[in-house]
């Protein structure tokens, strides 16, 4: 089998990294990929994500058997709708069903009526309604932009006065653009997070283990939020018998109500969570594997993970031939400034020497590195991670930080407590 996968960060880089190992797999090409994918296959640097026509073009030349979709945007697109319609076997669900994703309006009314345990919330469609729903219900409150906001967009205000800024800041400065022409709010879940996973193919799913995506930018949990600085799997709550409401009363309802809508899931559903005294509440859905989550997840993979891909895209999802196995960490390296203004073209030291003296059962994911003449530099937000496997979180995040330890640039920003916090 030859696999396609679409994207160019780090997430694309641990799929083509996992992709490439499987027996089955006779040759990985990533479009338009980064550095660190032409390490484990070929890139395809002239098709974009959101260019379906290269796309097919590159299916087609290469003999390519399946395309796996990473990032959301081509998603919410429809890239995977007009894939299909050329043909091409693809794991990624079309434009109607990744509205999950596209609008946080949508999925929580989608939630409200099948039952899917949420927060409240209210949808606002002006700065003066959001205003008077932020003094009507109170704070801590969440106010998230409604459309993709490429991982930001969202702020836990913990008082009014913070809340009614994010409010101004979304829908008055237009910081997220059109994302933020309406706002969901919703009303604040404490207890701990927790990120699920599910192979769908548009009625049958598969859920994976739990994982905990460390979101604030400093230790501590302090800071801005992020689009992620590191993960861990398995989380450290719930436990795993626990883990199995979340098919129930999460996965399953959503993929039924998606089914009634017209819109099949074929693809990777994420949910995240809050997990409370009663049980799992969803914060919010994507359509799929999120970042940092991917690089902790793919070292833990075992099995036909390729087959598996295979048999979700076309309908035809049979248990046992993914599994997983010990826990999975990932620590990543941000740019100085992120992540409001990243400052690049900073020079990457120790990178060569890193892949090359590799540790066991670790690995190195490019992001936001580039090349200039025969130097390594920084190219953006979230740099790379390093990646580890090992029978518990905590020692797999040791590994992590062990193997990160040979890179470094200037003002390169690391949280100290991934695996431990």
């Amino acid at each position: 089998m030859r696999v396609l996968v679409v994207g160019r960060g780090g997430r694309e880089h641990a799929l083509a990294w996992r992709l490439a190992q499987d027996p089955e797999v006779e040759g990985v090409v990533t479009a338009p990929g980064n550095p660190g994918t032409a390490w484990v296959g070929e890139n395809e640097p002239e098709a974009t994500e959101e260019d379906a026509q290269a796309l097919v073009d590159a299916v087609r030349r290469r003999g390519v058997d399946l395309v796996v979709i990473g990032p959301e945007a081509p998603l919410v697109a429809g890239v995977a709708d007009r894939l299909r319609e050329a043909g091409v076997t693809v794991l990624g669900p079309g434009a109607a069903a990744a509205r999950l994703e596209g609008s946080k309006a949508f999925a929580k009314e989608l939630m409200a009526g099948a039952g899917v345990p949420t927060a409240p919330f209210a949808v606002c469609d002006s700065p003066a309604s959001a205003h008077r729903a932020v003094d009507r219900m109170g704070a801590p409150i969440v106010v998230k932009a409604d459309g993709l906001a490429a991982g930001k967009g969202v702020t836990v205000a913990m008082d009014r006065a913070e809340a009614h800024a994010a409010v101004e800041e979304a829908m008055v400065e237009r910081r997220f653009g059109a994302a933020g022409e309406r706002v969901v709010l919703e009303r604040f879940v404490p207890g701990p997070e927790a990120s699920a996973f599910a192979l769908c193919d548009g009625e049958a799913f598969e859920l994976w283990p739990s994982a905990r995506d460390h979101k604030r930018l400093e230790t501590g949990d302090l800071g801005p939020n992020t689009g992620g600085m590191g993960a861990v799997t398995p989380a450290p709550v719930p436990d795993s018998e626990a883990w199995r409401r979340v098919g129930e009363e999460v996965i399953a309802p959503t993929l039924r109500a998606l089914g009634r809508a017209g819109a099949p899931f074929v693809g990777i559903l994420y949910a995240g969570l809050k997990w409370t005294p009663d049980g799992p509440v969803v914060l919010e859905f994507n359509v799929r594997l999120g970042d940092p989550e991917a690089q902790a997840l793919v070292m833990t993979m075992r099995g036909a993970v390729a087959r598996a891909f295979d048999a979700a895209a076309r309908g035809r999802l049979a248990p046992g031939r993914l599994a997983f196995a010990g826990a999975g960490a990932a620590v990543v390296a941000a740019a100085p400034g992120y992540p409001g203004a990243p400052r690049t073209g900073g020079r990457i030291e120790g990178l060569d020497a890193a892949e090359r003296g590799a540790l066991p059962d670790t690995a190195l994911f490019l992001a936001g590195v580039g090349r200039k003449a025969d130097d390594w530099v920084v190219e953006g937000g979230r740099v790379l991670a390093a990646a580890a496997w090992a029978e518990r979180p905590w020692e797999a995040a040791a590994r992590a930080y062990a193997r990160l330890s040979a890179v470094r640039f200037e003002g390169m920003q690391v949280r100290s407590d991934i695996g431990r916090a």
